[in-house]
């Protein structure tokens, strides 16, 4: 096994520095299953840490080991508990946010036809302006353009009466 590797084997090299005790990372968890209420210390059960012993030495006793197995299966269930509500709480939260973002949605596609429906009417409006002004202008082109021979008419007959004194205008019939 590679717990029994040590620092001083050639074949690995050390890949854990830290651990020059002859243990590496994963070997030694069991304290982690310590019971503050027990007065025995917990024990690996591993058969291959100590080779000398054989399966049949290493039988602890039933009662701490059901509280181990006991304690650690209790963890695992809590931890399995926890984590389903979690993943309940988090779907819930997920469908909250669908729901909103859809309300969102429709909420904009309501304001988005009504800024249409007032774009549309103002552009119809916009268009009506547009033709109406072009009449005004071209009205304005042809009022201006009967003032001009109004005034242009009431010159002439202003200076009617004097072109009729004047010597150059007399004709002579023979």
């Amino acid at each position: 096994m590679l717990s029994h590797l040590t620092s001083s084997d050639s074949l690995l090299g050390n890949a854990f520095p830290a651990f020059d005790y002859a243990l590496a990372p994963w070997d030694g968890l069991d304290f982690l299953a310590f019971n503050p209420t027990s007065p025995n210390p917990v024990t690996s059960s591993s058969a291959s840490d100590d080779p000398k012993t054989t399966p049949a030495d290493q039988k602890p006793p039933s009662d701490q080991s059901n509280r181990v197995v006991s304690f650690t299966e209790e963890r695992k269930r809590r931890r399995m508990i926890s984590n389903r509500d979690s993943a309940r709480r988090s779907r819930m939260r997920k469908q909250r946010h669908l729901e909103n973002l859809r309300n969102q949605m429709n909420l904009f596609r309501v304001e988005n036809r009504e800024l249409n429906n007032g774009f549309q009417f103002l552009l119809h409006h916009c268009n009506r302006l547009r033709t109406e002004n072009e009449w005004l202008r071209s009205e304005r082109t042809m009022l201006r353009q009967k003032l001009a021979d109004i005034n242009q008419i009431l010159l002439f007959r202003q200076l009617q009466p004097f072109s009729t004194a004047w010597p150059c205008n007399i004709v002579m019939t023979e």
